[in-house]
């Protein structure tokens, strides 16, 4: 049963890997670093390594996003859904 878990984690990890990288879409591609990094958190869990994967969860998944969101809004790659409402129009 462990053994099936952590081969289903890893899939999931290989593929939010290639996704990234093949990913055109920022927002996209930070939504699947979001889940890459709390697939790693699981992965320290699995390697028994409490410490590390809370530092994961915290950092890779919680400070980093969010700076990569407030990047993503400065650059304007974010607009605000009343823009996009008048654009359509």
């Amino acid at each position: 049963m462990n053994n099936l878990f952590s081969v289903i984690v890893f899939s999931f990890l290989l593929v939010c890997a290639v996704a990234t990288c093949l990913s055109k879409n920022l927002l996209v591609t930070v939504i699947i670093y979001m889940a890459y990094s709390l697939l790693m958190s699981i992965v320290w869990i699995l390697l028994q390594s409490p410490d590390l994967a809370i530092t994961e969860a915290a950092v890779g998944a919680g400070v980093t996003s969010i700076l990569f969101f407030i990047t993503l809004k400065k650059i304007h790659a974010i607009r605000p859904e009343e823009e996009d409402r008048h654009e359509s129009k």
